[in-house]
């Protein structure tokens, strides 16, 4: 049987057949990484940790600050030792410059990330201003790395075009484009980039493909899965978070039917999924984050582009967006007539258990509503969320439990953290306490003193 012949990649000064790993290490090739935040952070850890030389490029002064003495702002496992290491070993620069950046390294990696806009498109800003610094300076042989989830269709018809221009290069001539989507869960990141997912990729073309296949099997040690086109794999990352959303939303539904008919759900739900072909998702009082609230709207605002249904997607949407409301509601009903004299506390402001991201957090929902009815004061406790400019100026946010129930009339718990868990009603004063994770024993509580989502009042 004869060896297939193969085609040797290069470009500029560049052959991506010869040793990646050795070049890669030794510094030849540099890595940059845009924005050193929830994605960016771990990413370059994981870098480093590979033995990798990698750039840091943010715009926040604080987050190049924090970076040049080994620490990060996003309190991931590892982040901090990873980059003390990068920098002992000088490995690990940190730029302010987005074009030298650009220049100064061979691999560019895109994590900046991207939300909605107040229409509920994505909101490209950030990753436009980065594209088209990365352009000013890419040079023949260099490779671009888009690590965002985006609507289908961004890498092809929004990066590569800025790129293009502002280099006067051409994509699969001069330079190459990856598209390759994170694949984190915040609190065991670094995890998940090594040894947890095999890694994405597409590429603009076949010697794109082949390239990053090459770099991203680096340090993932899963492996790579090869995508036929950056458009299909920008759909791939949006159908995983699309189908947690819409699970989540039948897990809500369900929840609310077994309170209505006197069912406890959560039992339900632990026989059901003994069956291995049910995957029931937990309900809760909302859905948050910069993923799951958000890669729905990139494909709702796309189908509506090209004028295709995606009902169940929207439908899922607006149950899961009902969510703090309806919490608030059931909550409520343990005051009586007296809302409006009432003390709240909620438990949590992280948008779930074990993280301090607020991004999208259903707790932001929950003060709304409760300010619409006029309760009297809202306070709220998160164990790992310290400060939020974003809270109004009249919610108290504390990390002293006893300080938030004190005097409270009610307590309100939205995020699931650990520290919640073991919860009695010794710890809450005695407070009547709703439940909207369904993580509390309830034996720990006076019958009339606690209510749960996902069972009967």
């Amino acid at each position: 049987m004869k060896e297939g012949k193969t085609t040797t990649i290069s470009a500029g000064r560049h052959n991506y057949n010869a040793d990646m790993a050795r070049k890669v290490r030794s510094g030849e090739w540099k890595i940059a990484v845009y924005g050193l935040g929830h994605v960016g952070s771990p990413l370059v850890s994981a870098w480093l940790r590979a033995g990798a030389h990698v750039v840091g490029v943010d715009r926040s002064p604080k987050v190049l600050e924090n970076a040049r003495k080994g620490r990060t702002h996003v309190p991931e496992p590892d982040v901090n030792e990873a980059f003390s290491k990068g920098l002992k070993e000088k490995r690990f620069y940190v730029y302010d410059d987005p074009v030298k950046a650009s220049h100064d390294t061979i691999f560019k990696m895109i994590c900046v990330p991207v939300m909605l806009t107040d229409s509920f498109s994505a909101d490209l800003a950030s990753v436009k201003q980065v594209v088209s610094a990365i352009g000013r300076g890419l040079k023949k042989g260099d490779v671009v790395s888009l690590n965002p989830s985006v609507p289908p269709g961004t890498s092809e018809d929004v990066v590569l075009p800025i790129l293009e221009k502002e280099s006067r290069l051409q994509v699969e001539r001069d330079f190459y484009m990856i598209y390759n989507p994170e694949r984190i869960y915040e609190g065991r990141a670094i995890e998940d980039i090594e040894e947890r997912y095999p890694a994405v990729v597409a590429g603009a073309g076949p010697k794109s493909l082949d390239i990053g296949s090459k770099f991203y099997s680096l340090i993932a040690k899963k492996g790579v899965i090869r995508m036929s086109s950056m458009r299909t794999a920008e759909t791939e990352k949006l159908l995983e978070g699309v189908y947690r959303d819409v699970n989540i939303a039948l897990a809500n539904e369900m929840a609310k039917f077994c309170e209505k008919v006197g069912v406890n759900f959560w039992e339900a739900r632990e026989a059901a999924n003994s069956q291995p072909f049910c995957h029931i998702h937990k309900p809760g009082a909302g859905v948050g984050g910069a993923c799951i609230p958000v890669y729905p709207q990139f494909i709702l605002h796309t189908a509506d582009i090209f004028k295709v249904e995606c009902n169940i997607i929207r439908l899922a949407r607006n149950v899961n967006d009902s969510m703090p409301a309806y919490c608030v509601e059931q909550a409520v009903k343990m005051l009586g007539p007296g809302v409006t004299q009432a003390t709240v506390a909620l438990l949590g402001l992280a948008f779930r258990g074990g993280v301090s991201d607020t991004r999208l957090s259903p707790t932001y929902k929950v003060i709304e509503v409760l300010k619409k009815l006029k309760v009297n004061e809202i306070r709220v406790h998160d164990p790992v969320v310290i400060s939020d400019p974003a809270l109004p100026q009249d919610v108290i946010l504390t990390s002293s439990l006893s300080k938030a129930v004190r005097g409270a009339d009610l307590v309100i718990l939205l995020s699931d953290h650990p520290e919640y868990t073991h919860l009695s009603q010794e710890d809450t004063g005695g407070v009547p306490i709703y439940d909207g994770r369904g993580i509390l024993d309830q034996s720990r509580f006076a019958g009339d003193r606690f209510w749960s989502i996902g069972k009967p009042s």
